[in-house]
């Protein structure tokens, strides 16, 4: 019996253009297979039609016959799909409900009428899994811890069929490549996996078959390491060498904690020079966030000093500003954070230098055609653009990126790292940045720093990024 059957899948959004094609897909119990392709092609809508979401939660024209497990899913309740399908959303904090740990990942087997004895059982299983405490809070989990999360809350709940879309999104090198040996032991033991992703590096040992998506039709790859290797080159940065000006930012001694006794920062020491590329390293975890929301001015240190000499008219140490906020500019890890206008021309437009630097950025980030879109209406690749296109376009002095490449197919990723080069030469900002990402690591920065269990272990240039990433 397979697990997974597509019959002419074809399907389009109300008053839009078909986003899938007579799409065919088999699938059995036993394999891992990768779906690849550009963002905004519709691999987040074939998850939603696998699902039972579309049509259950989104209307559109739909026709074609989606089979799990054998059997039709026309007709049934979304509750029903779910029993077989276990879904990971690309926005870990759209599937987290709980405060706990403990608790989300009970949730689903409470409402699947699992005995207790069975749900203590699974949450501890899933916990020891994916490196996660029962006990932790789920509002001061990193964005990587949040993405294992939701997915220890899935496999709590046991569907043989499990899809997960960018589940290595956020994740540092150790975090995805345990979760991919976790997801390949899943497959051998009879589960059927199906994994939208795009940081191709990571996925290539592990995956069965791969499958691209392109103009809403579905295409085997019959060569796979080709195609994967052809999509994960590391980007080259040809600027020349950088020669520190003067200090932006100094920190010293800098701690920070969400409750008493327990910290995320331990006494950071750190030198931002103006005009500089930083890249901040560290496992999922270690602070990198709660770093960049203290230069952000987003909070307050619980001891120690951040000295700014941006504008000698902010107070040391003080929240952020209108005009802080003129001057820094903040890329959320989440882009539905920041997203909040009705089209995305007015999510550029808003703060903008000019109009017609915002017509500038909309053109070079690729989403002029998009302009008269619904920002919540877009890929989650297509926001993470966008969220960065709105920030770049108002010209701070100072920016800050936290896994600006999530979502992003491989032209894109280049296309980016390329933009984000030019707009900082260009304008002399100051470039911080957070990234997981190999691939474009070296060519986002002068300068790396180390964050460790909340202290900075190690500074350097590019030698330290290849150094992290284990590579020569």
């Amino acid at each position: 019996m397979k697990a997974i059957e597509l019959r002419k899948i074809s399907f389009a959004y109300v008053a839009g253009q078909p986003i899938l094609k007579e799409v065919d897909l088999t699938a059995d119990y036993g394999e891992l297979i990768l779906l690849s392709g550009h963002s905004g092609e519709g691999k987040s809508t074939l998850m939603y039609v696998l699902s039972g979401i579309i049509p259950n939660l989104q209307n559109g024209l739909l026709s074609g016959e989606v089979l799990i497990d054998g059997e039709s899913i026309k007709g049934k309740k979304l509750g029903e799909v779910c029993r077989k399908v276990g879904v990971v959303l690309q926005n870990a904090d759209e599937q987290i409900v709980h405060s706990l740990v403990e608790d989300e990942i009970a949730f689903g087997g409470e409402n699947l009428s699992f005995p207790p004895e069975l749900i203590q059982k699974q949450v501890k299983l899933v916990c020891e899994l994916l490196s996660l405490d029962p006990k932790d809070h789920c509002r001061t989990l990193s964005g990587g811890q949040k993405q294992r999360l939701v997915t220890a809350s899935i496999l709590a709940m046991g569907p043989k069929i499990l899809i997960l879309d960018e589940p290595l999104a956020n994740l540092d090198q150790k975090g995805a490549d345990r979760l991919m040996e976790t997801l390949r032991l899943l497959a051998k033991g009879g589960y059927c996996v199906l994994l939208i992703e795009h940081r191709l590096d990571r996925v290539l040992p592990f995956v069965d078959q791969v499958y691209d998506l392109s103009g809403g039709r579905l295409t085997l790859i019959e060569d796979k390491a080709a195609y994967l290797s052809s999509q994960s080159l590391r980007i080259e940065d040809d600027a020349a060498p950088y020669v520190p000006a003067k200090p932006l930012f100094e920190l010293k001694g800098v701690r920070f904690g969400y409750r008493k006794g327990e910290e995320i920062l331990k006494g950071v020491d750190l030198t931002v020079d103006k005009g500089s590329r930083t890249l901040i390293l560290g496992e999922n975890g270690a602070g990198k966030s709660t770093l960049f929301r203290l230069l952000a001015r987003l909070a307050k240190p619980s001891s120690g000093q951040i000295t700014q000499y941006l504008d000698p008219a902010f107070k040391q140490n003080k929240r952020g500003s209108r005009k802080w906020f003129r001057k820094v500019g903040v890329v959320y890890q989440n882009p539905d954070y920041q997203l909040f206008m009705p089209t995305v021309a007015q999510e550029v437009s808003f703060g903008a230098y000019s109009e017609d630097y915002a017509e500038y950025i909309l053109k070079a980030f690729g989403l002029f055609e998009l302009k008269d879109r619904h920002p919540q209406s877009l890929s989650e690749g297509q926001k993470r653009r966008l969220s960065i296109a709105a920030v770049l376009a108002c010209k701070p002095e100072v920016l800050l990126l936290d896994e600006p490449t999530v979502g992003q197919d491989y032209e894109g990723l280049c296309r980016l790292v390329e933009l984000l080069n030019a707009i900082h030469f260009e304008t002399g900002n100051t470039l911080i940045t957070v990234t997981h990402d190999l691939r474009c690591a070296e060519a986002l920065a002068d300068k790396a720093v180390l964050l460790d269990d909340g202290v900075i272990k190690q500074t350097g240039g590019k030698e330290l990024i290849r150094e992290y990433f284990g590579l020569k």
